[in-house]
């Protein structure tokens, strides 16, 4: 894929184009994009994904904090694996909010040659987001882009959207955010220094700094993970929240018992891949209480994953 982050001066070919912010990359961003790709085959012209850098509404809301399923380079790596042919990474602009539709088409088709755009069942843009989808195609005749509406993608009787699974991974959902993500869900972050008290108690942590600040983390819960470090994969019981039994419920910590494994992996880069929830975090009144019940967990993991 050809991913185009200055938009200044692009020659492009004739293309076939959606829009969209694309967080998460799920497997509804796929069956629309796959559309595209179709079309664009059967019209032999080249495919293109239009998304933004960051989202939207923090523009139009100053204020607003996402809460990402995908980080922008996470986004683009998964983006890419989807087999378009470009990726057109517009900067979204005050400027560029207060477009209308039909100014925003006519940029489309004079800066980037699209002469056709696909869009989403429920999708809408330009200012306000005030006209719809028969007001896109009278745009479209008028400036020779053609119109294609895309067939909306469901799971059964679940609509697939970015919010449904932000809400399931908040709930600790994670293997149903699977699911609908089409892969498991992960964090990316840098192993930083903990407590140390795992060890002590023999459960060594490996306490991982997330490195996008705006990237959601699931419920606070007890997880069976996927653990990737120096390109190897290990099998992690996984705790995030506050360790109420030992830290009196102080700052939020993410630490991953790594099953099968020893060694100083301070400051390494690490992803944690989510498979399954085990149980929320609860306060037990000893310290034994507590290291029984890690032992019942990872059994739990090992049985589950190794």
């Amino acid at each position: 894929m050809n991913i185009i982050t200055d938009i200044t001066n692009q020659s492009l070919p004739p293309s076939v184009a959606t829009i969209g912010f694309f967080d998460g990359v799920h497997r509804g961003h796929r069956y629309l994009i796959d559309q595209v790709k179709e079309v664009a085959a059967k019209e032999k012209l080249c495919s293109a994904l239009i998304t933004f850098p960051i989202h939207p509404r923090q523009v139009i809301q100053t204020s607003y904090r996402p809460q990402l399923l995908s980080t922008p380079e996470e986004k683009l790596e998964l983006l890419e694996s989807t087999g378009a042919d470009n990726c057109i990474l517009l900067p979204f602009t005050h400027e560029l909010s207060l477009l209308s539709a039909h100014r925003f088409m006519q940029l489309l088709r004079d800066k980037f040659n699209i002469r056709m755009l696909v869009i989403g069942y429920d999708h809408r843009f330009g200012h306000n987001r005030s006209e719809d989808f028969e007001d896109y195609c009278r745009y479209g005749e008028e400036l020779g882009i053609y119109i294609v509406r895309a067939r909306a993608f469901t799971d059964g009787a679940d609509k697939i959207s970015s919010s449904v699974i932000r809400q399931l991974l908040k709930e600790g959902n994670v293997s149903r955010a699977a699911d609908f993500l089409g892969y498991n869900y992960f964090l990316d972050g840098t192993i930083v220094d903990g407590y140390k008290v795992g060890r002590k108690i023999g459960f060594p942590t490996a306490n991982l700094h997330v490195t996008c600040p705006e990237k959601l983390i699931p419920s606070e819960g007890v997880y069976a993970v996927y653990v990737y470090v120096s390109g190897k994969k290990w099998v992690g019981m996984l705790n995030i929240g506050h360790r109420p039994t030992i830290n009196n419920g102080k700052n939020l910590s993410i630490e991953v018992n790594i099953l099968q494994f020893s060694g100083d992996i301070y400051h390494k880069e690490m992803r944690l891949e989510f498979v399954k929830y085990l149980r929320p975090e609860e306060k037990y009144e000893t310290i034994d209480a507590l290291i029984a019940q890690m032992h019942k967990d990872r059994e739990e993991v090992a049985a589950l994953l190794l």
